[in-house]
């Protein structure tokens, strides 16, 4: 909380420094008008002075530039005029500041409000998802695990990018998934799934029993998956793997999801599956069958679970985010270490911001048993 506040005190002194600029502006301004010969007037740039003001402050501060510009105004209108009444130039000049004032101080309202419901909006969501998705742990059983979760920026939208583990008696399994669309329909799907997995994947005995199930639970659902996944209108792509804990082959069953990626001695080897299965939801109209495909996950090696908000992002010539050539040549052994270094390279290619949510898992199987 303190960092927070901290970071939140910055703007505001930044702001009370840029104020001086519009003061200073109104100061030359009106200097220049009164010593001006009576032919020239300067008065209508006054209004510059609030017009900027909103790039850096709020009702307030607008509110008080738009204020001292009228008052200059007045001024130069009783220097000018001397003794005299004020001229009815002078007079549409000081009715123009005022209406420009109150225009902008209403805007800069507006504009805070909305901020904050925003910004409501962002915690509410960030919350449920860190519900839904709390980090795996930094350990299972013999394995070191490491997530990331990058939220995408656009209107603080809750995705649908889904991970999970259980422990069984002879490994872990995991599944790493992707709802169709966005929002608190997908939330509900990814719950939903999540629920599923976590309840049963200890105890069915065979993988593809367990994809099975997680299908049929997704169309089978009493209250219904969500208003939009009905009749086959919403699925969820997954990959549900089985790793041994004494070695051996990794059990893995596709449902239309990215596959993934082996990293060993700096060099990517992409795991794709010889019996794709369509995505979880779509079971009713298709009737798969599960097959389960293997593939070696050695001691020292690191397994990639990723959803395709990694490769789907794109950079500003609209190139995706090539995985398996950016991570070529990459030695760190330590899932953590491995993905500090991923989201800085993701997040260069794509210029600072993703336009989707996106998750990655790196699992390591150490040389030496962790103690």
């Amino acid at each position: 909380m303190s960092q927070r506040l901290a970071g939140l005190r910055l703007p505001v002194r930044a702001g009370r420094a840029w104020v001086a600029i519009p003061i200073a502006w109104i100061v030359a301004v009106s200097l220049t008008d009164v010593l001006a010969p009576p032919d020239i007037h300067l008065g209508p740039l006054l209004v510059a002075a609030p017009a900027i003001t909103p790039s850096f402050g709020g009702p307030r501060t607008v509110g008080l530039v738009a204020a001292l510009a009228v008052i200059a105004q007045t001024v130069i209108g009783v220097l000018r005029d001397h003794d005299a009444v004020l001229s009815a130039n002078h007079q549409a000049q000081i009715i123009a500041l005022v209406l420009v004032g109150t225009s902008l101080v209403i805007f800069c309202v507006l504009r805070e409000r909305r901020a904050k419901e925003l910004a409501q909006v962002r915690h509410v969501s960030e919350a449920a998802q860190r519900v839904v998705l709390p980090p795996l742990p930094s350990r299972l059983g013999p394995l070191r695990v490491a997530t990331l979760y990058l939220a995408a920026e656009a209107e603080a939208q809750i995705g649908g990018d889904l991970y999970a583990a259980a422990r069984t008696t002879s490994g872990t399994r995991l599944i790493v998934g992707d709802v169709r669309g966005k929002g608190m329909t997908a939330v509900n799907d990814a719950a939903m799934l999540l629920g599923a997995f976590r309840a049963v994947a200890h105890r069915r005995s065979s993988l593809s029993e367990l994809v099975a199930y997680l299908d049929r639970g997704m169309y089978t659902d009493p209250m219904g998956p969500s208003e939009t996944s009905h009749h086959g209108e919403g699925f969820i792509t997954a990959t549900i793997l089985d790793i041994p804990d004494r070695g051996g082959r990794v059990q893995m069953v596709a449902c239309g999801h990215p596959p993934p990626v082996v990293l060993r001695n700096g060099r990517p080897a992409t795991m794709n599956a010889l019996h794709p299965a369509p995505p979880l939801g779509l079971g009713e109209l298709t009737q798969p069958q599960y097959h389960v495909d293997t593939f070696p996950f050695e001691p020292g090696d690191l397994l990639l679970l990723y959803t395709d908000g990694i490769t789907e992002a794109r950079d500003s010539t609209g190139t995706f985010y090539p995985l398996a050539e950016r991570i070529t040549g990459w030695t760190e052994n330590d899932p953590d270490a491995f993905l500090d270094r991923f989201r800085r390279d993701l997040l260069h290619h794509v210029g600072g911001h993703l336009n989707d949510d996106a998750a990655m898992i790196v699992i390591e199987r150490p040389a030496t048993p962790l103690t």
